[in-house]
């Protein structure tokens, strides 16, 4: 398909304050259709899920048709889809529920590539468990954690791997499905941060091998909440703390209080902003979506090409980024000049690439950058040319000075 980018910016009204957004990996701008669905449902009658009053009747369509929207964006089951108020909100609540069942000596693994609601979590239930924590260590000159950094901290001992499928930071994208046979292969189950993944490549639950993944709406064009998929099976093994009064049914046992129905309803709308991505793709919403991320990753690879390039060219500029499997995100530092300063000297300019180590503190650290961490550049689905030009345009005359 040809990818109209003027087409789909134009649905996108923050765009219009002109700013040049690089800043996907932190969250995506919104467009139209999910402004509107959260508006729709906040204009029409809504109260607690039911079936007698019209505002429960409501309530209880969002849920069940977004649950839906999810399962065909992670070609999960609806009964496995489990919603929160983010992701790292559910790490924590997996990670107590979990740990009930840890026992002194027995293992938990975390990497050091991972954003910190993948680590922290895991590190604390284990040490109120009396467990032990693994760290696979990834290698910064390349930025790859490899399935044998994994397999050098299993054993017969170990009960989880935490581990990402993206970088938020530098983009890598492990080998998640030969990760998960090896964590299966010693008995242990796989918790997988999936929250930069799903921006940028499709998802399929029992591909991966995942036993978790978690996700975030607001990081592929939706509103702000997490959401986690796992074989509703597995979830009926697991007893959270729960309310006496709530449900024990799956996946609602491990939704706490009341859903944010609106940004439900804006979710439901953004899974079906993707899928018609491509405008001549046919069949069901999962095949669409499939055809979706076709288009979205050449639209992307053609940009970071430019990118890529055009950073090559500025004198003095450092690339974190350099996993052969990535997203497009790159992390500069500069061999004489601040991050922050860049990011404040771009954004005073309307063009916005943070600065930062963007809570992956653990890689930031391995990579030799402190807590401070670089300037990120994330590319998402309205990103143009034209934005790449003005960002190496802007980043030039910075170093220049």
């Amino acid at each position: 398909m040809t990818y109209d980018i003027t087409a789909l910016r134009s649905q996108f009204p923050a765009l219009k304050a002109g700013i040049a957004h690089f800043d996907g990996p932190g969250g995506t701008q919104t467009p139209q259709p999910v402004i509107a669905a959260v508006a729709d449902a906040l204009s029409h009658p809504l109260s607690n899920r039911g079936h007698t009053a019209e505002g429960e009747r409501n309530a209880e369509a969002i849920v069940t048709e977004t649950r839906r929207a999810m399962a065909d964006l992670l070609d999960a089951q609806p009964s496995g889809i489990v919603f929160g108020r983010s992701a790292t909100q559910l790490a924590y609540d997996f990670s107590r529920t979990l740990a009930k069942t840890w026992l002194p000596g027995d293992e938990v693994v975390v990497t050091r590539l991972d954003h910190d609601a993948n680590i922290r979590p895991w590190v604390q239930a284990a040490d109120r468990a009396g467990a032990t924590v693994r760290w696979a260590d990834f290698t910064p000159e390349t930025g790859e954690l490899t399935v044998d950094d994994i397999r050098a901290v299993l054993s017969e001992r170990t009960r989880l791997v935490a581990v990402t499928a993206a970088s938020n930071l530098i983009g890598t994208r492990p080998a998640i499905a030969e990760i998960s046979r090896l964590a299966h292969e010693v008995g242990a189950l796989t918790f997988v941060d999936g929250v930069h993944y799903a921006a940028h490549s499709p998802v399929a639950l029992e591909q991966l091998g995942a036993d978790f993944f978690v996700c975030s709406a607001y990081k592929f064009l939706g509103p702000h909440h997490g959401v986690l998929a796992a074989l509703p099976e597995l979830l009926e093994t697991l007893r959270p703390d729960k309310l006496l009064p709530s449900t024990d049914v799956v996946p609602e046992r491990f939704e706490l209080g009341t859903l944010p129905y609106e940004f439900l309803a804006g979710t439901r709308a953004a899974v079906d902003f993707l899928a018609g991505l491509d405008p001549n793709a046919t069949g069901t919403r999962r095949q669409r979506l499939l055809a979706a991320y076709v288009a979205l990753e050449a639209h992307e690879q053609t940009l970071r090409t430019q990118l890529d390039k055009g950073i090559s060219a500025l004198p003095g500029v450092v690339v974190h980024s350099r996993a052969a499997d990535r997203t497009p995100t790159l992390l500069l530092t500069f061999d004489n000049h601040s991050t922050t300063d860049a990011y404040a000297y771009l954004a005073e300019r309307k063009v916005h690439a943070p600065s930062g180590s963007f809570y992956a503190v653990e890689a930031s650290r391995r990579l030799g950058l402190g807590d401070t961490g670089g300037l990120r550049i994330g590319l998402a689905p309205y990103n143009s040319t034209e934005d790449v030009d003005r960002l190496l345009t802007v980043l030039g005359e910075f170093l220049a000075l």
